[in-house]
């Protein structure tokens, strides 16, 4: 069906007769220029306006705010009724904008309060709102066109506003029977014609408004079906401020609508041209542009409030200095006209010319911490503002995150392929009608679906690294048999024989496929890795021992083969102790050779400590004052007693490496010193010529006795 919603036509209604003559008693200062005032000039007096000014005024606010934000396809249709009524406009689509009705308001005027009342009733504008309501629309005309055979299926929904003052509740009821008996007049007269449509559904709202100070004779009341085609509402409420703050609420409920003030707009002052000022501008837009907020859960960020009502809300966004550069293009996920809540104001006059001169401005969320995210933008096109939807996640031209990236990072492991074989035993096919009635005792084909998808739900782990049974290829008869509603004798052997080839992999001790995520070393050992699979498997065939007595069997078999006799026992402690006596030898052994590494390192130690021992002697001699200046010589260290590198065993530093070649290398560059060569034990007896020469005695230290 053709869908043509309520919203698609609008009927304002807007009491003329001489009551709405009467002041709201709402004053509004006339005279602002206070200080330039000379001496000696009276100041004028406050005004108010009547009720007529107010409706007037708040039900234009309603049209203009609908015609900026829906220019094509939401009609409005504006009556005035006094003795008789008034058409402002028609549903053609150049009749939809604001000027034609201020031109048809002022040829109306205001009311005349010396007009007899009893010759003026709101009923006769009302019963031509109904009769408007059935007249076909251009956008109606051209889709039942366009559907020809089934042009009975374009629906014809539409909204009257009514805004006069009501004497009391039974007035409003009588109000309400009017509508109704009318709509039940003008569907007949639209079956027999081709140029009317039979109303299916209608919405009344009733705004009972009356003067600031006098109490109201008419009680609000919600939304009430009067009939399968009328429903209505009722709203009292005090002229003046209060019915334009109804009125603006009401046209967001009525077209879908949302709040968003954007905030610290700097703005130069008209007094001081150097400084400037922050301000707030309020704009309406559909409430789509807030969708990302409500999938996020936040609806109300810091900074939204609530204005006037509960009913209000208002979303608050922070504005940005805006970019000289305007070509940047940002990745839009949706784009909704505005239309500024106090049009008049200076802030929104200034916002609304800096942005048809083709500047654009991002918003941000206002944070209390983190980094600031940019989540819209005004700019205009075509001489019209729009409110853009900047993508902040992930973009949807992107390719999806594969599944092997896990949720979140965290979880890599999940079983792709078990699940896929999972949903092929699972589909869903089309079953004939006609063969219903012959599995009326097995049930209903989905009923038997649901219990099938179940059974395969019972215990079904997402995760590889959450299963063990399901990873071996050993159990697949057993997994696939036992989710089965009913199990044949056949299907018991099968487990069995499962259960079976299981015992054989555990007294052979045979691997299992266990996983070592997130673990430490060389993970469970193996008489851990088979109780943690036995468990499993138990816990599996226990979740269906209910099915059938075979199911029993099953769990029986495997219960039976857990319970080992005893030279089982004794035979899986030996062995333990086998395992046990490797891992031992196996930690020996990496000690064994961090002794031999120590020893080593000890026998290195002791040669440089013999190289310190003769550079110290050495020192001694130079420094004795009898003795004459000795050669100067390197010292060597003593090649026999250091072993190759080579053959050395264990470990050896990279530092006694580079020390052994450099020895090595040096001692190759130098003719061998003539005491070394003819020592006894590695032991030279110094200055001999000395005692051939004086026939002196020597000492051991080479000092001459005097």
């Amino acid at each position: 069906m053709k869908t043509f919603s309520a919203s698609h036509k609008t009927v304002f209604v807007v009491d003329h007769c001489p009551y709405m003559a009467e002041s709201c008693r709402q004053q509004v200062e006339f005279d602002m220029l206070t200080k330039n005032r000379s001496q000696g000039i009276i100041p004028l007096a406050p005004v108010s306006k009547s009720l007529w000014t107010c409706a007037v005024e708040c039900s234009l606010e309603y049209c203009r705010i609908l015609f900026d934000i829906y220019p094509t396809k939401k009609l409005v249709n504006y009556i005035v009724s006094d003795s008789e009524f008034h058409i402002l406009n028609t549903w053609n689509q150049e009749d939809q904008n604001i000027h034609e009705l201020m031109s048809a308001l002022a040829a109306v005027g205001p009311p005349n309060p010396r007009e007899d009342p009893e010759c003026c009733s709101i009923l006769h504008g009302l019963v031509l709102a109904v009769e408007a309501l059935c007249k076909i629309t251009e956008y109606q005309h051209e889709a039942r066109t366009s559907m020809m055979d089934m042009a009975e299926r374009v629906c014809n929904r539409g909204r009257i506003i009514c805004i006069t003052n009501a004497k009391s509740d039974t007035h409003v009821r009588m109000l309400e029977d009017c509508v109704q008996e009318t709509i039940q007049e003008q569907n007949k007269l639209a079956a027999g014609s081709d140029r009317l449509m039979q109303i299916q559904q209608c919405e009344l709202v009733l705004i009972h408004t009356y003067p600031s100070g006098d109490d109201t004779l008419v009680s609000d009341r919600p939304r009430k079906e009067i009939s399968p085609v009328l429903t209505s509402e009722v709203h009292s409420v005090r002229a003046g401020r209060h019915l334009a703050s109804k009125l603006n609420i009401l046209v967001q409920q009525h077209f879908d609508l949302a709040s968003t003030t954007i905030t610290n707009i700097p703005m130069k002052e008209e007094q001081h041209a150097n400084t400037s000022a922050n301000y707030d501008v309020e704009l309406l837009h559909h409430k789509d542009a807030h969708l990302e907020f409500i999938k996020s859960g936040d609806l109300h960020p810091p900074g939204s409030n609530s204005r006037d009502s509960s009913l209000k809300e208002t979303v608050t966004l922070k504005w940005c200095t805006p970019r000289t550069n305007s070509v940047e293009l940002h990745f839009c996920t949706g784009a909704y006209r505005i239309s500024p809540v106090d049009v008049n104001s200076r802030p929104s006059s200034c916002l609304t010319n800096f942005l048809l001169n083709g500047r654009s401005v991002l918003l941000e969320q206002p944070r209390k911490s983190g980094s600031k995210v940019i989540s819209h933008m005004l700019s205009s096109h075509g001489g019209e503002i729009f409110l853009h939807v900047l993508s902040s996640t992930r973009s949807t031209l992107e390719d999806p995150p594969s599944i092997s990236e896990g949720c979140g990072g965290r979880v890599t492991d999940y079983r792709i392929t078990d699940f896929g074989e999972f949903m092929r035993e699972n589909r869903l096919t089309p079953f004939p009608e006609t063969a219903e009635s012959a599995d009326v005792l097995e049930g209903l084909p989905i009923e038997r679906a649901k219990n099938q998808l179940e059974r395969h739900t019972r215990y079904w782990p997402m995760i590889i690294s959450q299963t063990t049974i399901f990873n071996m290829q050993a159990v697949v008869p057993l997994a696939n048999l036992i989710v089965k509603e009913s199990l044949t004798e056949e299907d018991v052997l099968t487990c069995q024989k499962t259960i079976y080839n299981l015992v054989d992999m555990e007294r052979k001790n045979d691997p299992l496929p266990i996983s070592t995520v997130g673990t430490r070393g060389k993970g469970p050992k193996r008489d851990e890795q088979y109780r943690i699979m036995w468990n499993e498997l138990e816990t599996l065939v226990r979740t269906h021992v209910g099915s059938t007595d075979r199911h029993q069997r099953v769990l029986e078999c495997i219960v039976a083969c857990r319970s080992k006799p005893p030279e089982e026992e004794e035979r899986k402690k030996r062995g333990r102790k086998r395992e046990d006596k490797e891992d031992k030898s196996e930690k020996n052994g990496k000690d064994l050779e961090a002794e031999k590494s120590w020893q080593e390192s000890e026998r290195l130690k002791g040669v440089q400590d013999r190289e310190k021992e003769e550079l110290a002697e050495a020192e001694v001699i130079k420094d004795s004052p009898d003795s004459p200046e000795p050669l100067n010589k390197k010292p060597r260290l003593v090649v026999e007693e250091i072993q190759p590198v080579e053959k050395a065993k264990g470990p050896v530093s990279l530092l006694t490496m580079w020390t052994n070649r450099i020895n090595a290398a040096n001692s190759r560059k130098h003719q061998e010193f003539a005491g070394r060569l003819s020592s006894v034990n590695n032991k030279a007896e110094l200055y001999q010529h000395l005692k051939e020469e004086n026939g002196m005695d020597t000492h051991e230290n080479g000092k001459s006795s005097r």
